[in-house]
């Protein structure tokens, strides 16, 4: 079985040899959680490498107990790193002493629990890249904070807002109350929410979680208006789901298989 950093070498390879075939092509492609496969997520390290092959990625906000942002899925630190216990108990300092990386492999021991600060400060380095990096809100009054930090570093044309952004309306008028720049997404779970979702005055993009046909694509294409598809239908290693919407004109498909898609997407090609 090859190791991590082998894995990671030969994906940064592979990558590398098709990038000049799909820069520039549709749709974008969003890493959920950066390179699950090839390095633990939601880290620096994994960020990092999604950058570098010109790739967006997913990530997620919560709160610390003394207020900061930090990037991390679960609600507790028990899975991904070798601390325990509840973000929102947990102060920052305790939780950038925890190892956020020997989980996933040995070689990745002392990578940290990264800040919202520090992850978009890094996105800043790549700003010339054509990608796209969506923003999962998992706690709630978050959002203006993040715009600001995105403000800061000087990305917020490069965020999309999703999490609880697409089912709260609420969310959207928060993020565009702090920048009307703010990309936000408004959910369709199915065909029979498309209407609503396309209709979301404060959303800039429609949020598919279901394949959706060309016409619909089109509607919110002359509606001004972006599609972004996630969810069972395009997360996994699913090559016919990825050819279908991508021939419907679908903008941005997130999924746990980024590199498998590049590779789908130049065939395609």
């Amino acid at each position: 079985m090859l190791r991590p950093c082998r894995l990671l070498m030969m994906t940064v390879l592979l990558c590398l040899t098709l990038f000049h075939s799909v820069t520039g092509a549709e749709p974008l492609i969003v890493a959920h959680r950066g390179l699950l496969k090839v390095a633990p997520e939601n880290t620096l390290a994994n960020f990092r490498s999604c950058l570098e092959l010109r790739l967006g990625f997913e990530f997620d906000v919560q709160r610390t107990r003394d207020g900061h942002l930090i990037c991390l899925h679960d609600t507790t630190v028990d899975r991904t790193t070798d601390g325990t216990g509840k973000v929102a108990d947990l102060t920052l300092a305790e939780i950038k002493k925890l190892d956020a990386g020997s989980w996933f492999d040995s070689q990745f021991k002392g990578e940290r629990v990264p800040t919202i600060d520090e992850v978009l400060e890094l996105v800043s380095r790549y700003r010339q890249h054509e990608i796209l990096v969506a923003v999962d809100f998992k706690n709630a009054k978050v959002e203006q904070d993040v715009v600001r930090l995105a403000e800061k570093h000087g990305v917020l044309s490069k965020l999309i807002f999703i999490g609880r952004t697409i089912q709260e309306s609420e969310v959207r008028d928060n993020l565009k109350a702090a920048s009307p720049k703010a990309e936000t997404a408004a959910v369709a779970n199915n065909a029979g929410e498309f209407k609503d979702a396309l209709g979301a005055g404060n959303a800039d993009w429609v949020y598919l979680r279901y394949l959706a046909p060309a016409s619909e694509i089109q509607q919110v294409h002359q509606a001004g208006k972006r599609t972004f598809i996630a969810g069972p239908t395009v997360s996994g290693d699913l090559p016919a789901n990825w050819r279908r919407i991508t021939a419907a004109g679908v903008d941005a498909i997130l999924t746990d298989y980024p590199l498998q898609l590049r590779l789908a997407l130049k065939q395609q090609q």
